[in-house]
């Protein structure tokens, strides 16, 4: 049973680099991402530079491009292996999906056996009747399309007529992008709320998604998206700590993927580096529980434009903000990064990847050096947390805390 007494000292930040995977797993070719090597590719653009998360053993991770071993059959390993100060390893993904949303859910202990709906042709015209009478407004578009392409080509004719862009990708997106001149931000955002209330059952996509735009042509996109998610249909590690009475932090990201559910307290997105000095400022004050961080530019900016150098460069300013993270951390505090997907820069296409996730563990309750080689699942980064805060959930995942704990 759950006992405030023994655990009400112990915090755990658990940091998702977004799309951060360290090379395909096994069932990669049903994604069509064989050869996928999101970290991989970092690295090998020369560029990479992350000494926190190397001492916490990510170079030590097995059956990576980019290790140590790998390295060293290659002729190319140029340094002494650090002292690791870490747990290590990798965790394969059980969930049918490769996006934030199910990724997500998997961590936090929610296997999704069932994709959600992806539409590379458009939506069905019953959905498109649908969402013209609920908003009053025409939709444009209707296809696949980049985010910041979208609004120069079809831009305009938004602007002149009123109508509504509405767009996906390759993920399980219904995206709504307007003129905040034309659409105010709170009435795009009400619009979206109804289009996410229509979008359920066999039209559940992951996210609907509000897109603002302002200015001339061609136009720039705002600060001011913001994501309305589907709701987790079984109960997760946030809604069964935040019901135990432990506090539940969601950084950028966390609220928006979970549609706000199981958190005591939210901080909106702002990009990697404010994230970072929120949580920083957050480890600096009491609380009892889960800091859940997501730093999404990795994948937002980076991944799908599929640029290697900023996803490094990013890479490497969120290693240097860890470090600092870690020095604020607590005597029962535990720091876990990881990711939720791949989204290799250096691969075909702008889609994510079907990737592997890393996972790095840092704390004085923590072994130093354990190799947990692969996690088989997702969620049982979800159970250990659990587990280490003293609840009794564990969701669809299996807890490694006693292979990790002092």
């Amino acid at each position: 049973m759950f006992n405030l007494e023994i655990y009400m000292n112990k915090r755990v930040f658990l940091v998702v680099l977004d799309s951060a995977g360290i090379g395909f797993e096994p069932d990669a070719a049903l994604f069509a991402d064989v050869g996928a090597d999101t970290f991989g590719s970092c690295f090998r653009s020369g560029k990479l530079n992350v000494p926190f998360m190397e001492s916490l053993g990510l170079f030590e991770i097995e059956g990576t491009s980019f290790g140590r071993k790998a390295q060293e059959e290659a002729g190319g390993l140029k340094k002494a292996a650090p002292e690791i100060r870490g747990a290590f390893g990798k965790a394969q993904e059980k969930s049918n999906g490769k996006d934030t949303t199910v990724g997500h859910w998997e961590i936090a202990g929610y296997v999704s056996e069932h994709p959600l709906p992806v539409y590379p042709d458009g939506f069905p015209q019953e959905v498109v009747r649908k969402f013209e009478a609920l908003s009053g407004r025409r939709m444009i578009c209707n296809k696949p399309y980049s985010g910041t392409e979208v609004i120069k080509d079809y831009g305009k004719e938004s602007v002149d007529t009123d109508a509504l862009i509405v767009y996906t990708s390759a993920d399980s997106v219904f995206q709504i992008a307007a003129h905040e001149d034309v659409v105010p931000v709170e009435e795009l955002y009400e619009i979206c709320r109804k289009a996410r209330a229509m979008l359920q059952g066999e039209h559940g996509v992951g996210r609907v998604i509000a897109r603002p735009f302002t200015g001339e042509w061609p136009y720039q996109r705002t600060v001011r998206r913001h994501d309305f998610s589907l709701e987790t249909p079984a109960e997760t590690l946030l809604d069964a700590l935040k019901a135990e009475g432990k506090d539940v932090i969601g950084v950028g990201k966390i609220s928006d993927i979970f549609a706000g559910r199981g958190l005591t307290e939210t901080t909106p997105n702002e990009g990697n580096d404010v994230n970072m000095d929120k949580t920083i400022a957050i480890a600096e004050r009491d609380f009892s529980g889960l800091c859940f961080v997501n730093l999404v530019d990795t994948d937002m900016i980076y991944g799908h434009r599929r640029d290697t150098a900023g996803y490094t460069d990013a890479l490497n300013r969120a290693d240097a903000k860890l470090s600092l993270l870690a020095e604020k951390l607590q005597p029962d505090d535990v720091l876990i990064v990881t990711a939720d997907h791949g989204c290799d820069p250096g691969f075909t296409g702008t889609d994510h990847t079907r990737e592997y996730i890393p996972v790095l563990i840092l704390g004085e309750n923590i072994k130093a050096g354990v190799d947990l080689h692969t996690i088989p699942s997702f969620a049982d980064l979800g159970a250990t947390v659990a587990d280490y805060l003293g609840s009794d959930f564990r969701g669809d995942g299996v807890s490694f805390l006693d292979k990790i704990l002092k």
